[in-house]
């Protein structure tokens, strides 16, 4: 697994806790992909409700606040594929 994949994988489950109310993925480019659900946080890529593909700095930029969730889509920075409901209830956990 990639330090960048474990980092973000840490800084995930932090910021959820207990989990996420359904499945999502978060693609980081070049690097691995994250599941978020039930269960937790951890690296992985299996079938998800969501899916969210990002840059390495994109997805950094939002786990330190310093990007929105939803402005990094509209400006097209984060991909979402699939439930945009849970595509939106992950970002206000994260936001």
């Amino acid at each position: 697994m990639s330090d960048v994949i474990e980092g973000a994988v840490a800084a995930l489950a932090e910021k959820l806790g207990d989990g996420f109310d359904g499945s999502a993925k978060f693609v980081i480019k070049d690097e691995g992909a994250i599941m978020v659900d039930s269960s937790g946080v951890r690296a992985g890529d299996e079938d998800a409700d969501v899916t969210m593909t990002a840059s390495t700095e994109t997805f950094q930029a939002i786990m330190d606040g310093e990007m929105n969730p939803t402005s990094a889509f509209m400006s097209g920075q984060l991909a979402i594929d699939g439930d945009m409901g849970a595509a939106m209830r992950l970002g206000s956990a994260l936001g």
